[in-house]
């Protein structure tokens, strides 16, 4: 994590263009979170994104290095147009090597990496059973997210960690194997049903508890429908 010029916001803020939106149906990753399109090549789009990061606390973004540079989004714009961010990077490949521009996801990486040889049975290469990586990385985000919010809160400056699919399956790769164990017959305990859109879906229920009582998730919007402003609650 490196440190940046000094300041403070609040909120979070996010981006995705218009033309390229999510599949129709999938909530996996709108639990619990208001979504709005913007189209930063627009000038109205790209001054609106500025003006919800002017009141935000946490920047995280799925983009390949340097591809934000071009909007005046690169970390040291950020830190200079909006001190105070904790900006968080996540891309395939990391910032460094032959492969720091390339697109990716987690299918892509686990052959890349050898997790798919790794996982390979007598019919060809496997995979693990989910989305590991991005999970896995996911849950590495949102620690940096918090750590970088407790370094700002006590040192000021702008906060900039940079995270990657290929990494976590470095690490996970270096991990002692051991014999997968069967999955338990109660897996209902780990889901939870709620109201979407398009009628009622199971989902994975949120971890963790706090106070001993189990978090559920408050709300599901379908994606872009909400409003680009911040939520006065």
């Amino acid at each position: 994590m490196h440190p940046l010029p000094r300041g403070t916001r609040r909120g979070r803020a996010a981006h995705r263009p218009p033309h390229r939106p999510e599949r129709p149906g999938s909530y996996d990753t709108l639990l619990g979170k208001r979504s709005a399109v913007l189209d930063a090549d627009e000038p109205e789009g790209l001054a609106l994104l500025h003006e919800l990061l002017a009141g935000a606390d946490v920047l995280v973004h799925g983009y390949r290095p340097g591809a934000l540079r071009r909007f005046g989004l690169g970390a040291e714009e950020l830190a200079e147009r909006h001190p105070g961010l904790v900006v968080v990077s996540l891309s395939a490949w990391g910032t460094a090597g032959p492969w720091g521009e390339r697109r990716g996801f987690d299918s892509i990486v686990q052959a890349a990496s050898g997790i798919a040889a790794v996982e390979s049975t007598s019919d060809g290469p496997g995979a693990l059973p989910c989305q590991l990586l991005d999970h896995g990385t996911g849950y590495l985000c949102a620690a940096a997210v918090l750590d970088g919010l407790r370094r700002q809160s006590e040192a000021g400056g702008t906060w900039l960690r940079e995270l990657s699919l290929a990494r976590t399956a470095h690490w996970l790769l270096g991990r002692p194997r051991a014999e997968r164990p069967p999955v338990p017959a109660d897996t209902e305990r780990w889901l939870t049903g709620l109201d979407s859109p398009d009628g009622r879906i199971t989902a994975v229920a949120p971890p963790g508890r706090i106070d001993g009582k189990p978090l559920n998730w408050p709300f599901i919007h379908a994606y872009g429908t909400d409003e680009p402003r911040w939520d006065p609650r």
